[in-house]
């Protein structure tokens, strides 16, 4: 009798719910569509929110700042994962552990920028998606050469204080070779260098190419209306800045990525290491083009480059 009521006692016993973190650098509004995915690819899975799984939702409301001590709270609570929204949370959270499995919503170069050891083998705490930030922006130099006649001078803006800078100027050298491109760089480390990078590269450039930063995150709008006012044309690695005013962008679908995040969750919470998942690469990647900021401009996006978007903003 005894022995039945223990076990009956422990087959009473609640299941224990795993709690999962969501950290972005952003806000919530910004992130509302990949928040969106992340928990669609969780529901795929069998994951039903507040019922089997539990997530904590943090946001740094676009102040870098924020993010370590955010990182840290989540540590204490504590969580079992912690799902990073870009590169600079993932940073802050791998300062706060080397214990709770890290998964990266997407990194432009996790390699370069430490996150991990290798794509094939991560090593450490931290796993997840890599959104080929380097290897894009050769492709994003041609549509600039598709949408711009007698494209001669592009200004590339990038910080270089963060680790994939450097990689990516060099892997857009040679397409600039290529097509026939001159290519100037301009270092943008505060918001303050913006408008002075803006105000070099009128005369100078016939486009410019931004390279991926928390500085330009943030300052979208400031981008979308200097480009403008300089009658400048603009590409952007992600969707975000055209919606906000900006001429195009290509890259990655961030949404698809962080999709794709719950499956490492999964995995992680069904009993996998994050040193074993290897990093995954993006599959779908995405162009859009604002046609509004296009006339504010003076330019004419050819047909044929309309007809390969995947977005067109009117």
């Amino acid at each position: 009798m005894l022995l039945a009521l223990c076990i009956s006692a422990t087959a009473q016993q609640p299941k224990k719910i795993p709690r999962v973190a969501y950290l972005a650098g952003s806000s919530a509004t910004s992130q509302s569509s990949r928040v969106e995915a992340f928990r669609q690819g969780l529901h795929e899975l069998g994951y039903v929110e507040g019922k089997t799984i539990n997530i904590e939702y943090r946001y740094a409301g676009g102040k870098p700042d924020r993010l370590p001590a955010l990182a840290a709270e989540l540590v204490r609570l504590p969580v079992d994962i912690i799902v990073t929204a870009g590169p600079e949370p993932t940073r802050a959270a791998k300062r706060s552990t080397t214990t709770i499995p890290i998964v990266m919503g997407f990194d432009d170069d996790p390699v370069a920028s430490g996150m991990v050891a290798s794509l094939a083998r991560p090593g450490g705490n931290i796993t997840g998606l890599s959104s080929l930030g380097p290897e894009i922006s050769g492709k994003q130099l041609e549509l600039l050469k598709d949408v711009v006649p007698h494209l001669s001078r592009v200004t590339a803006l990038g910080t270089s204080t963060r680790p994939n800078t450097a990689r990516v100027l060099k892997e857009i050298g040679p397409a600039a070779a290529t097509l026939g491109v001159q290519l100037q760089y301009r270092d943008v480390i505060t918001p303050d260098d913006i408008a002075t990078a803006f105000k070099a590269a009128k005369g100078h450039a016939d486009a410019l190419l931004v390279l991926a930063s928390p500085v330009f995150t943030v300052e979208r709008k400031q981008l979308a209306e200097l480009a403008v006012k300089n009658r400048l044309p603009v590409i952007y690695y992600r969707q975000e800045f055209v919606e906000d005013g900006g001429l195009m962008s290509y890259g990655a679908s961030y949404t698809d990525l962080t999709r794709r995040a719950a499956y490492y969750v999964d995995k992680i919470l069904k009993g996998a290491k994050p040193a074993d998942l290897p990093v995954e690469q993006p599959t779908k990647f995405e162009l859009v083009i604002n046609l509004k900021t296009a006339k504010q401009i003076g330019l004419t996006i050819p047909p044929n480059v309309l007809a390969r978007a995947d977005k067109v903003i009117k």
